[in-house]
């Protein structure tokens, strides 16, 4: 680390960036050259309630703050964002570590859970204690409002431009939140699809906006984790892109949570319509269109 003069204070460090870049040596059939390549970065970054850490994600640096709060909110260890008191982010050469500081109650409680997770990129599994903490309780959502097809294949169509580090990658996964008609307001991005998520959240959840209207985008497959995340708080509509699994669509049938699938431009499935406060008739079949 450098300093300003031989007595001074240390230069605060750059801030880590989300890109790498490294010289590759292409192949191809019938040619081969030299050439730079952009890769996305990741690194651990250990999660401090009050002290005590608590579980070390690998995760892009970058929109760390958001996936702190993210994350202490759709694993349950925070019941809002006005739970946590301050927050801090540092990075060093091995890492970053976001220290927080939550209320007592909440504190008491994680201690409870007695859970450490220690993960790869985006697991929220790994380092569960048992089978009964593995799959969490999933709260109901409320009625939400009916998402179209016309809005659905909106989001969809614009999702890559709001991607500057899939763009450069090809590395990164997307989480979008999106209004009823489609209309892209939020997207985060990181190596993991845990991750983006849990920066959209807490991203849009710590300026005190909530997720009653809308849904989410999200560029992977549907699994039972970002079910569970969502549904934990109140997103009523999640989209992935990809195909979710039985036990994403069981757990989206358990949080009466609309659950799309296999948006693609031109078509997308819905494999549970939850409670709509408006009339979904375009949304209740599969748009070939």
């Amino acid at each position: 680390m450098p300093l300003s003069d031989a007595d001074g204070p240390a230069t605060p460090p750059d801030p880590p960036s989300p890109l790498f870049r490294t010289r590759v040596d292409e192949r191809g059939t019938g040619h081969s050259r030299e050439a730079e390549d952009v890769v996305a970065e990741e690194m651990p970054v250990a999660m401090v309630y009050n002290g005590i850490s608590h579980a070390v994600m690998m995760a892009t640096p970058v929109d760390l703050e958001d996936f702190a709060i993210g994350f202490s909110l759709t694993e349950s260890i925070l019941g809002s964002p006005d739970e946590l008191y301050d927050i801090e982010v540092q990075c060093g050469p091995t890492g970053a570590t976001v220290d927080m500081t939550i209320a007592s109650e909440r504190m008491f409680a994680l201690k409870a859970q007695r859970r450490n997770m220690t993960g790869r990129t985006g697991c929220g599994l790994c380092g569960t204690e048992s089978l009964e903490h593995a799959i969490r309780d999933i709260p109901k959502v409320g009625p939400h409002p009916a998402i179209t097809d016309d809005a659905v294949q909106k989001a969809v169509g614009d999702l890559k431009q709001y991607q500057p580090l899939q763009a450069q990658t090809g590395a990164t996964h997307a989480a979008a939140w999106c209004d009823v008609d489609g209309a892209i307001l939020a997207v985060r991005e990181d190596v993991g699809r845990h991750n983006a998520l849990d920066k959209l959240v807490g991203h849009w959840l710590r300026t005190g906006r909530n997720f009653e209207r809308g849904f989410a985008l999200i560029s992977s497959r549907g699994s039972f984790e970002m079910v569970q995340k969502s549904a934990m708080v109140g997103i009523g509509c999640l989209v992935a892109v990809s195909a979710p699994t039985g036990l994403a669509i069981r757990e989206a049938r358990k949080a009466n949570q609309t659950l799309i699938g296999f948006a693609r431009p031109g078509r997308h499935v819905i494999y549970h319509c939850g409670t709509t406060s408006a009339p979904a008739a375009d949304a209740m079949q599969e748009n070939k269109t």
